[in-house]
């Protein structure tokens, strides 16, 4: 039997999708070819390091879940609760902003102190910030986002007060441990944010927001 067109377009989901995701994408791009709205980028960064961090995380990290489900389902559409995902993508942009500074100024404090070695090597202050981060503030970040997951998971499915033990009892911690802790952060996570501390201090924030897209494609391969 040949399929409907309603079946064909139902499993291609809504086609207007990609096109907003890309977009995102590409408006980051020509923001940041352009030397003038580079520039204005740059300062805003700055001046206004955690509305940006908010903006960049809740617009690329929520491109990422897209991206995402079109792996998981092989169709384009938004996740569940969209809007609350930004929401928090956004939050977590916030505290990731905070943590990176506050890595970088230790890391830069302790070299100069002798408590690290390695003097003035911007690689080993990119490498030990991206270790010391990923090791300590790493898994308390994504064990929060498997939970705000889980949650929005568990209302969807008509739960309207999933609760904290809800929440945590169907979570698959061994599944987080052995795969989210133990393969992506020493094989992933750690190389790739050495290389983005060894950027210029207003592009880091988003450098780790245009990774959050691998972590959405991560945690769809693994389900």
């Amino acid at each position: 039997m040949t399929p409907s067109v309603s079946d064909s377009s139902s499993k291609q989901g809504n086609p207007f999708i990609p096109i907003a995701a890309f977009g995102i994408i590409a408006a980051f791009a020509v923001i940041l070819i352009i030397p003038a709205s580079r520039e204005v980028f740059k300062r805003l960064s700055t001046d206004l390091p955690y509305l940006m961090g908010f903006i960049k995380f809740g617009l690329l990290a929520t491109v990422g879940e897209v991206f995402a489900m079109r792996i998981r389902t092989g169709s384009w559409n938004l996740p569940i609760y969209t809007h609350w995902r930004a929401l928090i993508w956004g939050l977590i942009g916030i505290a990731i902003t905070f943590m990176m500074k506050a890595y970088t100024y230790g890391v830069v404090g302790m070299m100069q102190n002798g408590l690290l070695p390695g003097g003035e090597s911007s690689f080993l202050r990119a490498l030990y910030t991206a270790a010391v981060m990923n090791l300590s503030f790493g898994p308390t970040f994504m064990a929060f986002h498997k939970c705000t997951d889980k949650y929005l998971d568990l209302r969807h499915a008509g739960e309207k007060k999933p609760g904290l033990i809800g929440v945590v009892g169907n979570i698959d911690w061994h599944g987080f441990v052995s795969f989210t802790l133990f393969k992506t952060i020493p094989l992933f996570w750690i190389p790739a944010h050495t290389l983005t501390f060894m950027l210029p201090a207003e592009y880091q924030v988003i450098a780790a927001a245009a990774l959050s897209i691998a972590l959405g494609v991560f945690l769809s391969l693994k389900k």
